[in-house]
């Protein structure tokens, strides 16, 4: 496989000196995204990071499945994603300063490999109980992917290029969502619950595979930072004391959260409220999906002559907007024809907020980027776990999601005109 040529980086000095590494492929903006191997890393990195809504929205449609076979209410089964949720969020705080001193490549692919053992372990899990444990296992290795490859891009690309692979990679990404659940669903034909966590299993082999052949090294020997807790610690603390960076990622994180109570809820909304069937609920959500898909190549296209803080906004007035109106439509009784709508209306905003976060983040940190993008990520998942239980509480109602997907979503546009483009 060629490998990516020497050039000078006018931020981390000239090539020549940072070849100091077996396997290591230049940390160089100069790499063109048309040469023969990129459309091999670039799926790679997808899949990586598309290992939020693998995790979280493969097994959906078994939800209420689950909860009948291990004999545990809504409330509790929903614990099983917060606890994924949790590990995604704890995970990337690990792994973003471990990848910043030791290298991207070998964190990735332990974190591959333990995601196989644990997704196996959710198959076999006899209880409720230790379906949450190993489920937080499986949330922290997930976590290794999404941080290191939003790092991987940080090291290989800057600017409007880092942002235009970010958008690309945010219009890849959607297939994840639109297909998990519809190909949940299509697994419960067949088999249980027990099946989804044996195909997240099997997905997990592959990238791991795929990684094995496809990645090297990006981050240069001579860019890693001493390791350390006390170190790590220190550099979460100076990246929460930027207040451009911290802006950002809380208008991110109440968006995302936002979204999170309609992927968390969702399920049992489509299915106990609306009174649609598991394969009905895949194919609403599949819709859905398309619509953040479609969004998010629009977002690809739009952040070549436009600004992400513009566009990033915009996705926080939607999501604000169709927040309060979900939450209205559910307290007065609407039923299907109202919300259904303002789900789509959420969801494509999504395609606007993440990818659009991210860039501005990474370019307001590019010399964190490991530590940067984990802690972007944690705090996305951490809010999120926090939203889980919150949309169960009341069963089979929408109110408890409509509710916090209006409050969420409001923070975050006020949040989101504080913003300022990054130098």
């Amino acid at each position: 496989m060629p490998r990516p040529s020497w050039a000078p980086d006018a931020e981390h000095g000239t090539g020549e000196a940072l070849e100091t590494e077996p396997g290591y492929a230049a940390a160089s903006v100069a790499h063109s995204p048309d040469r023969p191997w990129s459309l091999r890393l670039l799926a790679v990195l997808a899949g990586l990071s598309a290992f939020a809504p693998l995790s979280t929205d493969l097994y959906l449609p078994g939800l209420p499945q689950l909860g009948r076979d291990l004999g545990a209410p809504a409330s509790s089964v929903e614990v099983t994603l917060t606890a994924c949720v949790i590990g995604i969020a704890l995970g990337q705080l690990l792994v973003g300063p471990l990848s910043d001193t030791v290298g991207r490549r070998r964190p990735l692919l332990a974190g591959l490999a333990l995601y196989v053992v644990s997704s196996l372990g959710c198959a076999a899990a006899p209880s409720i109980v230790v379906l949450d444990i190993v489920r937080l296992l499986q949330g922290l290795a997930g976590a290794t992917g999404i941080v290191i490859a939003r790092a991987m891009v940080r090291d290989m690309y800057s600017g409007r290029d880092a942002a235009r692979l970010y958008a690309t990679l945010g219009a890849i990404i959607p297939l994840a969502p639109i297909l998990a659940p519809t190909v949940g669903g299509g697994i419960l034909l067949v088999t249980s619950w027990r099946g989804i966590f044996a195909v997240q299993a099997g997905v997990g082999l592959v990238l791991l595979a795929a990684s094995a052949w496809v990645t090297h090294e990006t981050l240069a020997p001579a860019l890693r930072h001493s390791g350390s807790v006390r170190g790590a610690l220190a550099t979460y603390r100076d990246l929460l004391r930027s207040r451009r960076y911290s802006r950002v990622v809380a208008a991110g994180s109440l968006g995302f959260a936002g979204f999170f109570a309609y992927i968390s809820a969702s399920s049992f909304v489509y299915q106990s409220v609306l009174g649609f069937s598991a394969q009905g609920f895949g194919l609403l959500f599949a819709v859905n999906g398309i619509g953040l898909l479609l969004t998010n190549v629009a977002n690809a296209r739009l952040v070549r002559t436009t600004a992400p803080e513009r566009l990033l906004r915009v996705g926080l007035r939607m999501i604000a907007t169709s927040g309060v109106l979900t939450a209205a439509s559910a307290i007065a009784h609407l039923g299907a024809w109202a919300v259904l709508p303002l789900m789509f209306v959420t969801v494509c905003s999504i395609g606007l907020i993440m990818s659009n976060s991210i860039a501005i983040s990474m370019a307001l940190e590019s010399r964190r980027a490991g530590s940067a993008a984990a802690l972007f990520g944690a705090a996305q998942f951490i809010v999120g776990a926090g939203v889980a239980p919150i949309v169960g509480v009341a069963g089979a109602s929408a109110v408890p999601m409509g509710v916090v997907m209006a409050t969420a979503g409001v923070a975050a546009m006020l949040v989101g005109r504080t913003i300022r483009a990054p130098a």
